[in-house]
C-alpha cells in the first residue's frame, strides 16, 4: 500500500477546530487519527491522515470552515511523510506492521 498524507490543522480555540475538523471529514474521505489535543495557550491541533489529494481538500475544506469562526494558526499537509515522521504525529506506523 502506497504511503498516505498527514494532514494537521491547528487553531486558537476548541469551538473552531472541531468545526473545521468537521467540515475536513465532510469534505473528502479522511480519517481522523486520535483525539484533537489541547496544545496549549488556547492552541488546539487535529491530525486527518488518507490519500494525499483527499487530506489536501480535507484541510483546504477545514482551514476555510474554521478561520470563520476564528483563528487558524496552522494547515499542514505531509505528502508521503517518512515512516518515523508518521508514526509520531499519528502514533501509528505504516500498514506494514514492521514495528
Amino acid at each position: 500500500m502506497a504511503k498516505q498524507a498527514v494532514g494537521l490543522l491547528e487553531t486558537r480555540g476548541l469551538c473552531s477546530l472541531v468545526s473545521g475538523i468537521d467540515a475536513a471529514l465532510k469534505a473528502a474521505d479522511v480519517q481522523l487519527t486520535g483525539p484533537m489535543k489541547n496544545v496549549g495557550s488556547g492552541l488546539c491541533n487535529a491530525v486527518v491522515t488518507g490519500d494525499v489529494a483527499a487530506v489536501k481538500a480535507a484541510i483546504d475544506a477545514g482551514a476555510d470552515t474554521a478561520a470563520s469562526l476564528g483563528e487558524v494558526v496552522s494547515a499542514h499537509v505531509i505528502a508521503h511523510p517518512d515512516e518515523a515522521t508518521q508514526q509520531v504525529i499519528t502514533g501509528k506506523s505504516n500498514a506494514t506492521g514492521d514495528k
